[in-house]
Order: C-alpha cells, then structure tokens, then sequence
C-alpha cells in the first residue's frame, strides 16, 4: 500500500508546473500606414501602390522567370543547406522529446570466469569455514565456471520540475528558427533570380536600342558625308559624326559584359555550368513581356504590423528568443532534486540447464534521488548566463524590427523616386516622339531633308533606353520592397 501511495504521489508531482519564465511573444509597434514613419521628403510617401492584404503582394506575369525560380528553389545550394539544417532541429526536437518516457534496456551474455583465490571474498570463508576445509572450500570457489545472464532494465526521470519540458520547447523553437531561416534562404534565391533576370533582361533590351541607334547615327554619318562632298557641310561635321558612333560602339562591349555576368550568376543559382542557360534566354521573345510587367505590377502593401511578421528574419529572431526563455527554465530545474524511477528485471544462473528456471529470477525496484548539494555556484553561473542569452536574444529582436522598418522605408522611398522619375521619362518620351512625327511630316512634303528625321529618331532612342532602363530599375526597387516584407513576389 506504501508503495502504491509513493507512486501516485509521484506521478502526481510528475504533472507539476515548470520552472523558469513563461515566453510571451512580444509586442511589435507598428504605424497605421506606411507613411506614417517616413524619412525624407514628403513627396516620397506617394509610392501609388494599393493598398491591401499580404496574400497578394507582388505580381510579375513572366513564365520564364516562374521557371527559373521554380528550378532555382530545386537546385540551389543554399536552399538545400537550409533544408538540411531544418531536418536537423527536427531531429534534435525529437532527442530532448525522448526523454519524456521509460528508458528501457535489454541485456543478455554468456561469460566463463574464475576468482581470485586471495581475493576479498576470502574473508567470509576464513569467518565461516574451520581451517581444514579451507583450502578446499577456496579451491571450490576460486575453479573456472560459467554465468549465464539475461533481462531488461528500465528508468524514467520524473520531470518535476518541468526540466524535460522546457529542453522540448527550446528545441521546438530552434525547428521553428530553422524553419524560417529555410524560408529566408527561399526568398533569397527567388529575388536574386528575379534581380538577375532583370539584369539580364536590361542588358539585351539596351543592346537592342543601341543597335537600333547606331543604326541610325551610321545613316546621319553617311548623309552628312554625302552633303560634305557636294560641298554642304564641313569636315567638322563629318569628324563629330564618326565621332558620336565611335563613343556608341564602345558602349556595347559593356553591356554584352552585363549579359554574360547575369547569364552565369543565373547559372550559378541554378546549380548549372555556364553557358547552360544561353539557349533558354536568348534575347529574342520574352522583353515585351519584362516591360510589361515592370510597368503593371499587381502589388498590395498591405496592414504594416501584419506585413512585417512576414519577415523570416523576424520569425527566425522571435524563435531564438523564445529557445533562449526555455533553456532559462532548464538551467534553473537543475538547481532542484532528479527523481528517477528504476526497475531491473532477468535470469542469473551458474547452470545452463537451470537458467530459464523460476528460481534463476533476479529484479529490483525502486525511486532513486540525486541532490545537488555543492558545485561551487556552477548551476547559479548557469542559471544567470541564460538569463543573460535571452537579454541579448531580445536585443537583438528589436533590432531585427527596427531594421526591418528602415528598410521597407528605404524601399518604398526608392520606389516612390524611381516612379517619379519613370513619370517624367515618359513625358519626355511622348513629346521625342511628338518631334519624330513632326520632322518626318516635313520631310515627306518636301520641307526638309531626312537629316532631321534621324536625329530626332536619334533623340527619341536615348529617351527609349533611358526609360527602359528606368523599366528594369523599378523593376528592382519593387524586389527590394518585397525583400523589406519578407513576402516573395509572384510570377
């Protein structure tokens, strides 16, 4: 009966409150809007971006770069690092969890041995034995024999203190730290694919003007060399000609440099050897569809405070925080005593032929107590350094929020400006345009030469690659802000 009670009271002590601080996850400030924490001028806080939730966030309707990125999350290295570690904390979760139930143990062997003949079981047969028979009792104990032995152990640490219980929540909140990291590193390799497409994109775009452009300063060259010889125009003119498609010339080894360099860091995310996406994203197809995504995103900021708990560096600096609150509750169950149930049950026997008898059976069962009693304030000094891990892991989450605000700032700034700017470049490509149609009206009644013609087409070419190039740079500006929320954009 005694012992019944001592078992129910210790099962009943087994579902005691753990020790240490309760995690509270903690409260993030954030503004009604956007605009409401602005740095810089005022005329930046018009991104022209609606307003709505974060299911929605960023649209760029291109299926070469949805390709890319659906082979880039497959391939990458880095993706499958994260995963990998995530794997990890998911087995190191299930480690702390195992110590929740019995530990039990088999053992069985088979061993031939022989004692000492003055060894100190030779003082119980000099208590109990007369001299006579004590050579022969001792030659009897001490001959060569054989024990066969067979059975189970059995232990379980009752978790009074809640000691098991907080190693379990530390280890769920590092899974939870891997899990957003794996989803940081995700968002990583999609917006580093989308930049370099981009960039690969702006590159044969620009190309393309630029051909277009020579093409038509080498048509001005050839006319002005045509006027200078029936005696129209002077050498200057012609020199500044050939001067203007030299300095066009050399502009295209650059960009073709910015081709290569963007077709192999796309190759290099997709886990490929250079040259492997040369075929895939030749500049021919596919630029109408940049352009036209660049210029229309479907992109919704949404509610500020919910945005930014999208952030996986957030969530990875919250989980953190929290892994270092439970280990405060492990460091502090060590200070009180360890219960451990035991039981040990098997055969023993010297005869073979007896072994599985019921009278070879050997068991014990009982509570066993460790109490710490002096460690020259070694579990203290614990107790205070996780105390002092988790000031520091909150530190730090402050800081990741904080930064994230600045950085969904910047963003939304450098978006607003390169908007205005896009605005104005096509202002100025309307009104280049305007100046094309006028000059080529003249010209075909006979008013002017084509001489105007081509340099207002000239004209209306450098506004084209300045617009596109605006194009590509709102294009990154609207990464950047998906990068600043944590949401990847979709394609």
């Amino acid at each position: 009966m005694n012992r019944s009670i001592i078992s129910l009271l210790c099962l009943s002590l087994a579902g005691c409150a753990a020790v240490g601080p309760e995690f509270h996850e903690p409260k993030v400030q954030a503004p009604a809007s956007y605009s409401v924490w602005h740095g810089g001028d005022s005329s930046l806080r018009d991104t022209g971006l609606p307003a709505g939730t974060a299911e929605s966030f960023a649209r760029f309707n291109d299926p070469v770069l949805h390709d890319l990125q659906e082979k880039a999350l497959a391939a990458s290295f880095d993706v499958r690092s994260a995963a990998v570690r995530f794997a990890q904390s998911r087995m190191a979760r299930d480690v702390a969890a195992g110590s929740f139930g019995p530990q039990v143990s088999a053992r069985a062997g088979a061993a031939r041995q022989r004692q000492s003949e003055s060894g100190a079981s030779t003082r119980m047969v000099d208590a109990i034995a007369p001299a006579a028979n004590r050579d022969a009792l001792i030659g009897k104990l001490s001959a060569p024999f054989s024990l066969y032995q067979a059975g189970f152990d059995a232990s379980w640490e009752l978790d009074l203190w809640g000691r098991v219980r907080r190693s379990v929540e530390a280890a769920d909140a590092g899974m939870a730290e891997a899990s957003s990291l794996l989803r940081d590193v995700q968002l990583a390799v999609q917006l580093e694919v989308a930049r370099n497409y981009y960039d690969l994109r702006a590159a044969q775009r620009q190309q393309a003007l630029l051909r277009e452009d020579l093409l038509a300063t080498q048509e001005i060259a050839n006319l002005v060399d045509a006027r200078q010889r029936g005696g129209l125009a002077s050498g200057l003119e012609v020199e500044q000609q050939q001067s203007t498609l030299a300095e066009l010339q050399g502009r295209l080894p650059a960009l073709l440099e910015q081709e290569a360099a963007a077709l192999n860091r796309l190759s290099l995310l997709l886990a490929q050897t250079p040259g492997a996406l040369q075929a895939q994203l030749a500049a021919v197809g596919g630029l109408a569809v940049v352009d036209a995504a660049v210029r229309g995103p479907d992109l919704a900021l949404g509610v500020p405070g919910e945005v930014l708990r999208h952030r996986p560096d957030i969530q990875a600096a919250e989980a953190r925080l929290q892994a270092a609150t439970a280990r405060i509750g492990v460091a502090v169950a060590d200070l009180y005593p360890r219960v451990t149930l035991g039981m040990s049950l098997g055969l023993e026997s010297v005869d073979a032929g007896k072994f599985g008898d019921w009278g070879s059976r050997q068991w014990s069962l009982g509570p066993s107590l460790q109490l710490p009693l002096f460690d020259n304030g070694r579990r203290r000094a614990t107790v205070e350094l996780r105390e002092l891990e988790q000031q520091e892991a909150a530190i730090n989450f402050h800081k990741t929020v904080l930064k994230a605000w600045h950085e969904m700032d910047d963003a939304l700034s450098a978006y607003a400006a390169e908007r205005q700017r896009q605005q104005a470049l096509a202002a100025r490509e309307a009104s280049a345009r305007t100046t094309l149609e006028l000059a080529a009206a003249r010209a075909r009644r006979g008013m002017s030469d084509q001489l105007p013609v081509l340099q207002a087409q000239r004209a209306l070419l450098a506004v084209q690659r300045e617009r596109s190039a605006s194009d590509s740079a709102l294009a990154l500006r609207l990464l950047a802000i998906c990068k600043a929320s944590g949401l990847a954009p979709q394609t």
